[in-house]
């Protein structure tokens, strides 16, 4: 079965109408954007790595809302854009554009002054030992034994170097932090500072005197090796080994659904713990669906709109009494209103646990369907057996209409698409999976990571924070990690000190005596 009558009969099942992708595509354009509150905040942006692709782009989330209908409509676009910049846009965007060019060439220009020292630190050694041989060969003294074993010395302690560089140092970048990295940029001048006074040392010493024992040149060369590994045994403690112990507590929340988790991290600088903080949040929180602030923000105006009083009278008239007992009116609705919000969640609950049941039911039968498939196709020649893909589009328009309307009344359509859904059930056909283990991406919403990485990647969050970035935490630090959506409040709690007492417990407090009497019973 090919694809093509895949969807001719699947949409048959299907009859959502276009008019809930407008009127989200409304409610998210019509979303304030934010602004700072304080000119006192100190705001920078943290950037992901440029080759991932990105989840805060308004292009992907209006694909979401095209996808809504797995592909059983055809919309045709105008030249005319859905997106629209005024003249008080016009700054901010020009802004984004600096702040961005700004990091970019920052980051290469680190990145070269690394990679100009890194090579430097390793050409030096062995620039020390065969500039005498060049320029002044015939003068040297002769080398013995031990000055051709510290030859070896050297070669394997420039190896030793090497490869603990590239593990430390050569490592794909989590993310583009907004300040230098302190710790690191300290490194880069204390290798500098050293190569500098090793270089003067034996350019003034070695070079201009004609010094002619070339023992002890190579061993100034191995001095040199020495120092570099200290060096990077220092670059371990600092930048590795120093935040491994838990020093603060991070209690992140997200500001719209209030959904919050804990974490335990060392001595790091704010923008640093605002990596980490991002890192943990794409794993531990659940994937952000606007849908659901939208269904409540439409309860509450429906609610506020029975408190509206209009006085006709006028300000000096004797009609107080009357207005005061329609606002005793209104109130008292108002009070009622939480008996429709009880009955209203009741009954959603209801048809989730209803289109749940009918899922569950369907995906059962279209599994069985599968196993009767895979016992004919043992009976069937080479050629003409289904791959998992052609068995996924077979079974599938028996499951569609429950499943989308399952997401529907759960509100998790925009997350889903026809596609996607697809491959997930080739793939659980493929591996020999059960309808429970096809069903968890469903049935409750997931971590953002399990989710397209178009769809759950951020183009950019912005750090505010009263402190500077590259301060490190401590007790009572707030500070807010802002996307397009929402945004991630952060505070920090330091892990008090325990003090732990030893009390030295007696054994013969244990001891007991047991005594009979001849006028008991016992």
């Amino acid at each position: 079965m090919d694809t093509e009558s895949t969807y001719s009969e699947y949409s048959h099942y299907s009859g959502h109408s276009k008019k809930d992708q407008r009127q989200g595509s409304r409610d998210r354009h019509r979303s304030p954007r934010s602004k700072d509150g304080c000119r006192s905040e100190k705001s920078v942006t943290i950037q992901a790595p440029p080759a991932e692709p990105l989840l805060g782009n308004d292009s992907s989330r209006t694909e979401d809302a095209q996808d809504d209908n797995w592909g059983e409509t055809t919309t045709a676009i105008t030249g005319t854009s859905e997106h629209s910049v005024s003249q008080e846009d016009l700054p901010r965007l020009t802004k984004d554009l600096e702040d961005g060019v700004g990091l970019d060439c920052k980051r290469y220009l680190v990145l070269t002054v690394a990679a100009v020292l890194g090579l430097l630190v390793f050409l030096t050694p062995i620039a020390f030992i065969l500039l005498p041989q060049i320029l002044r060969r015939s003068e040297l003294e002769p080398c013995g034994t031990a000055c051709e074993g510290l030859f070896i010395s050297v070669a394997f302690k420039l190896l030793i170097l090497l490869i603990g560089t590239w593990a430390l140092f050569f490592r794909q970048p989590k993310a583009d932090l907004p300040r230098v990295f302190v710790f690191r940029a300290f490194i880069l001048v204390l290798i500098f500072l050293l190569m500098f006074s090793y270089w003067l040392f034996y350019g003034v010493r070695i070079l201009e005197s004609k010094d002619l024992n070339y023992q002890g040149i190579v061993q100034f060369s191995v001095s040199l090796v020495d120092a570099l590994l200290f060096v990077h045994y220092l670059a371990i403690v600092v930048l590795e080994l120093r935040q491994l112990q838990p020093m603060f507590t991070l209690k992140v929340v997200r500001s719209t659904d209030g959904e919050s988790h804990y974490y335990s991290l060392g001595q790091l600088s704010i923008q640093r713990a605002a990596v980490v903080v991002l890192e943990n949040y794409y794993r531990d929180f659940a994937v952000y669906n606007p849908m659901l602030l939208t269904a409540s923000k439409a309860r509450a105006a429906k609610h506020m709109a029975g408190l509206k009083v209009y006085n006709v009278d006028g300000p000096d008239n004797n009609a107080a009494g009357q207005s005061r007992a329609m606002i005793a009116a209104a109130a008292h609705r108002r009070d009622s209103s939480h008996n429709e919000l009880y009955y209203e969640e009741a009954d959603y609950e209801r048809r989730v646990r209803k289109r749940r049941a009918r899922l569950v039911v369907a995906v059962e039968e279209a599994f069985t369907h599968i196993k009767r498939l895979h016992m004919e196709e043992q009976q069937k020649a080479p050629g003409e057996v289904m791959d998992s893909r052609e068995a996924a589009q077979a079974i599938f328009p028996s499951m569609a209409r429950v499943l989308q309307k399952y997401l529907r009344t759960t509100r998790q359509q925009h997350y889903h698409t026809m596609e996607s859904i697809l491959q997930h059930l080739a793939f659980c056909i493929a591996n020999n999976m059960t309808p429970k283990a096809f069903l968890e991406r469903y049935l409750t919403p997931g971590p953002t990571l399990q989710y397209d990485k178009d769809r759950w990647f951020s183009k950019h969050w912005t750090l505010i924070s009263e402190e500077a970035v590259t301060k490190g935490l401590r007790d009572g630090v707030v500070f807010v990690l802002k996307c397009l959506d929402f945004s991630l409040v952060i505070n920090v709690k330091k892990i008090p000190f325990i003090k732990l007492s030893e009390e030295f417990l007696d054994p013969k407090l244990h001891k007991f005596a047991f005594r009979l009497q001849s006028e008991t019973s016992v």
